[in-house]
């Protein structure tokens, strides 16, 4: 499972070749279909999360480093 954007990005570009696999075909492929849907709807939740944590990291370089972040937005390298 991707712990980072880097391997979200080859995860989804895997799922981009799966889909463009020309024996795909019937059920199998309405199944691939489904999970890449569900595949693209997590992803943009996991950028999503990402970009907040960018920009509070953004607004804390901004205030000064005696800003104390929530935890649930700091970053964890």
């Amino acid at each position: 499972m991707a712990s980072n954007l880097s391997k979200l990005n080859d995860s989804l570009f895997d799922q981009l070749n799966r889909l463009n696999d020309p024996n795909l075909k019937g059920e199998a492929l309405d199944a691939e279909l489904k999970r890449a849907q569900a595949v693209t709807s997590v992803s943009k939740e996991i950028v999503s999360s990402s970009r907040l944590v960018l920009d509070a990291e953004k607004h804390r370089t901004e205030m000064g480093s005696l800003y104390k972040m929530p935890q649930l937005l700091e970053n964890k390298e």
